[in-house]
């Protein structure tokens, strides 16, 4: 059961309470920053989560300006697409409301608030109103603001960009080669760690640490390291199997 801290009251609460309940998940972006990024990022993995743990979500942009800019960035970034507007969302009968705020963002009134740290742009790569493919592609920004605790602040330098870049390319290559060996099970306690992890509070950092520790472990078959990064990706949106069929 999925459960995050709700930074009004600093409590944890679940972020479904009513079984199979409708749960808004609302992203607030004043404008087109790094922050914002993060923020449009943190509900999509809040999404995700909720979507895996069989909870139907409607996800909805709350941007002060730069709503194109917002969008675009966010299909860039392999996040889902938001609707449109407080009216779809009427009537639904929402069990939970939660909404996603940068730091120093005001906090609505009614609601779960999920609060991320700001995010310094060392590079330039939120430049002349977009992202800037120069420094990086896009999956490689996404896993190096996933790499920390939302709570904590993130730096996008070149160093930061390149180790994900690294990082994310190696896994590419490992899951295409694993994806040639036969199928099998993901363990229960792999499995297990994983949902703990997300579901604690959504620690993704913890969920990249699983994923390093059955890239080495020496009793795994290789089938079952497959399973686990395409179940994984599921809620890190990385694309690690994309390169699937490209080992001659």
């Amino acid at each position: 059961m999925l459960r995050i801290v709700d930074a009004r009251t600093g409590d944890p609460v679940q972020a479904a309470p009513a079984r199979r309940g409708l749960t808004r998940v609302e992203a607030h972006a004043p404008s087109f920053t790094p922050t914002s990024l993060r923020v449009l990022l943190t509900t999509d993995l809040l999404v995700r989560a909720l979507e895996l743990g069989g909870t139907p979500v409607w996800s909805m942009l709350a941007a002060g300006r730069q709503h194109a800019e917002l969008r675009a960035a966010a299909t860039t970034l392999g996040i889902r697409p938001f609707e449109d507007g407080h009216d779809l969302a009427a009537g639904l009968g929402e069990a939970q409301i939660v909404h996603v705020v940068g730091e120093g963002g005001p906090v609505p009134e009614t609601g779960v608030v999920l609060r991320v740290a700001e995010v310094s742009d060392e590079v330039g790569v939120c430049g002349n109103g977009g992202l800037d493919g120069r420094f990086t592609d896009p999956a490689a920004l996404r896993l190096t603001l996933l790499c920390t605790d939302r709570d904590a602040p993130v730096r996008l330098d070149a160093g930061a960009l390149e180790e994900a870049g690294r990082m994310l390319a190696r896994w590419r290559r490992a899951v295409a080669g694993w994806a040639r060996q036969p199928s099998r099970a993901i363990p229960d306690d792999v499995r297990g760690r994983l949902r703990a992890a997300w579901e604690d509070n959504l620690d993704v950092p913890e969920v990249l640490r699983v994923l390093e520790w059955v890239e080495t472990a020496g009793d795994l078959p290789d089938g079952a390291r497959f399973e686990t990064y395409a179940y994984a990706d599921r809620l890190l949106g990385l694309e690690l199997a994309r390169d699937l069929g490209s080992l001659s």
